[in-house]
This record gives structure tokens, sequence and C-alpha cells, in this order.
């Protein structure tokens, strides 16, 4: 059983929350991703699932951005893809936010896949990791993020063709790259809203729908 409920990432994490203006996690949700954050930073001095190094930025740039993901998404999304996963951001967060989401987190490199593994299990999600290219993915999802993704423009195009008719693509990126990157996804994608993520700087989440008649 986690022991984790009063952690301090836990409630940090609560306060960064507040701050954003973004409701806080109930004590269940704040002890899993204590949890979860505990993992990480374990996993971190190993693998190197991301360059920052202390609380406050790990809480920040990955947590609070992927929870607000995670509540900006459209309702009754059942299936969801997290494209090239990494440290399971957004993605995890989506899992544990939404648990009625159905969430696959595919990820290629295999130290980064087996830390997802070892997360979906010590959390007790019922999300799936495809530890090999996205893109060899046959499924169509009602929803596909994007995060962080090496040779960005590539995986837009990519990720757009695994989002189903009339399902979401969530692009998670920044004002400077974004129209770029809109524009690689091609024909077939509607920019239904942009929102700018907690944090400042330039940071967005972009939404788009595909048409339920557009080829995928």
């Amino acid at each position: 059983m986690m022991s984790e409920a009063e952690s301090p990432a836990g409630l940090r994490l609560n306060e960064l929350l507040k701050e954003a203006e973004l409701a806080p996690l109930d004590a269940t949700q704040a002890e899993r991703f204590g949890v979860y954050y505990s993992l990480f930073v374990r996993w971190n001095t190993r693998i190197n699932l991301t360059s920052i190094r202390e609380e406050e930025g790990i809480l920040s740039r990955h947590f609070v951005e992927s929870i607000a993901c995670a509540r900006a998404l459209p309702e009754g999304i059942s299936t969801l893809l997290d494209f090239g996963s990494g440290g399971g951001f957004p993605g995890i967060p989506i899992a544990l936010c939404r648990p009625e989401t159905a969430v696959t987190l595919a990820e290629s490199q295999g130290k980064k896949a087996a830390f997802l593994q070892e997360a979906v299990r010590v959390l007790g999600l019922s999300a799936k990791v495809h530890a090999q290219r996205a893109e060899l993915l046959e499924t169509r999802f009602e929803c596909v993020t994007l995060r962080a993704v090496d040779r960005m423009a590539e995986a837009v195009e990519a990720a757009g063709r695994l989002v189903a008719p009339s399902g979401w693509l969530a692009l998670m990126t920044t004002s400077y790259e974004l129209t770029k990157l809109q524009a690689a996804v091609g024909a077939g994608i509607s920019w239904a809203d942009v929102a700018r993520l907690p944090g400042g700087g330039e940071r967005v989440l972009a939404l788009g729908q595909r048409s339920v008649s557009s080829p995928v």
C-alpha cells in the first residue's frame, strides 16, 4: 500500500496548482502523485528522464503542466495515446486524473519504457506501455498527445495519422513553434482552441479535432 499521503512533493504540488489558479488534487490523488514523483526522481538519477534536477522545476515544468493538460482535454475521451511518452508526461498524469480513459504510453527507448512499466505497476494504473515506435501502432485513438518529442514536426505528422475520425490531437509546445507544427499535421485537423499553459513563458496547449470524413 502506498504510504506517501503526506509527502512533501504532493503538498508542494498542490501549492503550485493553487498558484497557477488550478484546483488542488484530492488527498488520494496527491498521494499517488507523490509516489510518482519519488519514483521519477529515483529513476532520473540512472537514466536521465529529465535534465531538470530540483523538485520545484520538476513539479512546475512536468507535473503541473501535465495536470493542466489532463483537465483541459475534452470530456468523453475513452482511448488516448501519449506519443513519445518519455518520463510519462502527460500520459501518466492523464491516467491518474482521468481513470475512465484507457491510456497507451508509447516509448521506443528501452530504459524509458522500463520506467513507464514500473510506474504503471507501482501506481496500479490500467495504462498500457507500447515499447516501440508509436508509428508502428495500427490502432486509432480518440486523443493523441505530444510533448517534447524528438523531431517534433515529423512526430506531429505521424501522430495525426493515429487520430480517429472526430478524435483530438493535443500538442504541448511553444507559441513560437505552434504554426509550424499545425502545418506539419496537414489538412483534416481543425484547430479548436489554444490555451496558455501554467508557469509563464510561451508554453501552450493546442487542441485540434479530425473531421469525421477526413482520411487517416
